[in-house]
């Protein structure tokens, strides 16, 4: 699956406004064009979450507009660092790096500072930073990081009082500052929030299993707004990914709501005429009824009409879907091969909801997809930390695929086979128009029955009918089964003539 995606966002600021890239196209995106210049910001986050990532994607953004940066480090030497730039394939060409700490303040001797004597006060570390800017006149500076000016300050007042004096230093020589901070001082302790122009937070936690999740929340920011709340990041090679929250209300698009056929005409007789785009339709039923055939025929109907269409497979393998459509007369390798139909496997233990959702942007705004398969919830329940955020994310994924035009299936399994049926979530009232399949037992063999149970759209039908899925044909829908009773039971009564579906009959009706 891609990761990496750069949307524009709706609500653009004024063109007036001058703005600073970070390097990151997803955080510029959450702060509607980037950073104010000549301002002091702060980068904060516990050890392992990104700082001096970001710090180099910083400078190197700044290196490229041809901008002089300066790296000031207190916690690193420079080894490191060019150590840690290559594990992204980058280079420290075009930044300057200023190491406080060398081998003479590590002398165990000195028994007093990790800093070299002469830089062991304060006032001094601070005086040599001003010179050093001074000489090289930097319009970027990262500053990593503070935990180690909090040690020498050695009281709050005296530490804020530096920080105060090396803010107003950098505002009066035009220099953007990132400043790195550990969070090790004491927990509340808000003095650098209320000094900084801007606050940026990083923070990674760890699932009971899968690897760790990162996100970033944008604090502060003065004089600009911003997108708030928490956005997930990706660490990998190459740098930082940010993947924007989601907001629905952000995305209008105008679009035909017409019907279209599912290519079953007695399928589009039981929901009200057809699937109707920008709404999305629920599959729900046990294991086997035929949930992911019916959404395969479907995916087949749209494109015979020359849609595009993404499916997000996340519980059997593709070659097994691709087989399985093949025999039921479904063959979907064709469209595949033209680039008409994309089946994308997804692991839910290693993808977050934010990646998630920036692919299916990807996939509606930049691929042009008409039609997408969530192939199942079930599975994609577990790529989030609680249940309240699934309906939370859901409700707005599902909002943004209504408002460009998308037709959306979505299919749930449920616990059981015959008898009380039970779900993980409940999405119905999320849904547009719902299908659901039950197994019931007549003369002495195991059939499927499908029913209508909502349609937002247009009147539906209330009937229920019997389903089956047969190899070659696809599937087949029956007449109403009026001479059933408790069909939805899974035991029904039968009292009187009607017949059912004969398995060797090829029709598709």
């Amino acid at each position: 699956m891609p990761t990496k995606y750069s949307f524009h966002n709706n609500d653009p600021q004024p063109a007036s406004t001058p703005r600073l890239s970070t390097g990151i196209a997803g955080l510029d995106t959450v702060l509607r064009g980037g950073l104010t210049p000549n301002r002091l910001y702060l980068l904060e986050g516990t050890p392992g979450t990104g700082k001096t990532t970001v710090a180099l994607q910083f400078l190197r953004a700044g290196v490229a507009r041809g901008d002089r940066c300066l790296y000031i480090t207190l916690s690193e030497t420079q080894q490191e660092l060019v150590a840690a730039a290559a594990t992204h394939d980058w280079s420290l060409d075009g930044i300057d790096v200023y190491e406080l700490v060398n081998e003479a303040g590590l002398d165990l001797d000195s028994g007093q500072s990790v800093l070299h004597p002469a830089d062991m006060e304060l006032n001094e570390t601070t005086r040599n930073v001003m010179a050093r800017v001074e000489e090289l006149g930097p319009a970027l500076i990262v500053f990593d990081s503070l935990s180690e000016m909090r040690l020498l300050a050695q009281s709050p007042l005296r530490y804020r009082r530096q920080i105060l004096a090396l803010k107003h230093f950098f505002a009066n020589r035009e220099c953007t500052v990132l400043l790195l901070d550990d969070k090790t001082s004491e927990p509340g302790d808000l003095q650098l929030h209320s000094i900084a122009h801007g606050v940026i937070s990083l923070d990674q936690y760890v699932q009971e299993f899968g690897p760790e999740r990162r996100r970033v929340r944008v604090i502060k920011m003065r004089g600009i707004q911003f997108d708030g709340g928490y956005h997930d990041i990706r660490l990998e090679r190459g740098g930082m990914i940010v993947y924007p929250r989601l907001v629905a209300a952000q995305h209008h698009n105008n679009f035909v709501s017409d019907p279209l056929s599912t290519g079953v005409p007695a399928l589009d007789e039981l929901i009200g005429g057809g699937l109707v785009p920008g709404t999305n339709t629920l599959l729900s039923g046990p294991s086997g009824a035929g949930k992911t055939t019916t959404a395969i025929r479907c995916v087949m109907t749209a494109l015979q009409r020359g849609e595009r269409v993404v499916y997000y497979l996340f519980d059997e393998g593709v070659g097994t879907l691709l087989t399985r459509s093949k025999l039921l007369g479904m063959d979907l390798q064709p469209y595949l091969d033209s680039g008409a139909l994309e089946i994308r496997q997804v692991d839910p233990a290693e993808l977050s909801p934010g990646e998630f959702s920036s692919a299916v942007r990807h996939a509606v705004e930049s691929d042009g997809a008409r039609m997408l398969v969530i192939d199942s919830l079930n599975a994609y329940i577990q790529a989030m930390p609680g249940e309240r955020f699934l309906m939370l994310h859901m409700h707005e994924l599902l909002a943004y695929l209504n408002q460009r035009g998308v037709t959306t299936i979505l299919i749930l399994g449920q616990h059981g086979f015959i008898g009380e049926i039970r779900s993980d979530i409940d999405l119905s009232y999320l849904s547009d128009a719902v299908l659901l399949f039950r197994f019931f037992e007549a003369q002495g063999e195991i059939l499927t029955a499908i029913s209508a149970l909502k349609s937002r759209t247009s009147a539906h039908g209330r009937m229920i009918r019997e389903f089956r899925v047969t190899p070659g044909t696809g599937i087949r829908i029956g007449e109403a089964l009026t001479d059933f009773e408790g069909v939805l039971s899974g035991v029904p009564t039968y009292r009187g003539s009607v017949a059912l579906l004969d398995p060797d009959i090829s029709d598709n009706n």
